[in-house]
């Protein structure tokens, strides 16, 4: 039993680092959002010239980034929106923010 516990304890944690560090990111001044009609986007880095399609998740990620949103408001605005659990949204944005730090689209606030 007080192993579940120091396991759990363990996770909660993780998750709140997790969460403070996804509030201290924010899009690049250096990258430019532009968003279609039916939700999907495209990011354009000035500093490598590249672009970047987004789907409909990705766009809703990046806004709530623009916004200073965290993690777990992110995920509450696409569980209302598409019919998602939270463990998988929770691990789609995850992936959506890696992805984006990959490709150095996001700075610290």
């Amino acid at each position: 039993m007080g192993r579940g516990a120091v396991s759990t304890a363990g996770t909660k944690a993780k998750f709140e680092t997790r969460e403070i560090i996804m509030n201290e990111l924010m899009p690049g001044k250096h990258v430019v959002a532009t968003d279609f009609d039916g939700g999907e986007g495209i990011l354009v880095d000035l500093n490598t010239k590249k672009y970047y399609q987004l789907n409909e998740t990705a766009m809703v990620v990046w806004k709530g980034l623009e916004k200073g949103k965290s993690m777990g408001e992110i995920v509450a605005d696409i569980t209302s929106t598409y019919e998602i659990a939270a463990d998988k949204a929770t691990s789609s944005v995850q992936r959506i923010v890696d992805n984006f730090q990959t490709y150095k689209l996001l700075g610290a606030s």
